[in-house]
């Protein structure tokens, strides 16, 4: 797996705001409202919460919805954390949804990770990793929210 460096938003009492996100993301602070401009438009809410085991702020985006029943439920749809001049999106998906994340709408270097990409801890869950410096493979990481968020959990 490749050395991300250090995680920023270390200090749990620095809450993520937009000014603090854009001193640390520099040039990439564009590519990161673009994406929150575009998570809004997948009905797709992020909440900033500070991590006790990983002593920092992650942002977990979670798509919400009602029943026919009238029950309501959410799924976790990526998780971002934030390094020195980029972020990370993290898409976890099920082994058993490779084949569907490898067939949906995505550029062949997506494909190529979601290919490459590795189980962990001895789930049967992985990760596709994206590095968000700039606009360009927000298109990707739209197309698998919008997949995961028709997946069964």
């Amino acid at each position: 797996m490749e050395n991300h460096g250090e995680v920023q938003l270390r200090d749990r009492d620095v809450i993520p705001t937009s000014d603090v996100l854009e001193s640390i993301l520099n040039n990439s602070f564009e590519a990161y409202e673009s994406f929150q401009d575009g998570i809004l438009d997948l009905e797709i809410e992020q909440n900033w919460q500070w991590y006790t085991p990983h002593k920092a702020w992650y942002a977990k985006g979670q798509y919400f919805w009602t029943t026919s029943r009238g029950t309501k439920k959410d799924k976790t749809l990526y998780w971002l954390h934030v390094y020195n001049s980029y972020f990370y999106v993290a898409v976890w998906f099920k082994e058993k949804q490779r084949e569907e994340a490898l067939s949906s709408n995505v550029s062949e270097k997506t494909k190529q990770i979601i290919h490459n990409a590795k189980t962990e801890m001895g789930m049967p869950t992985f990760p596709v990793l994206f590095k968000v410096t700039s606009v360009d493979v927000l298109q990707d990481i739209y197309a698998l929210l919008e997949l995961k968020k028709k997946l069964d959990c």
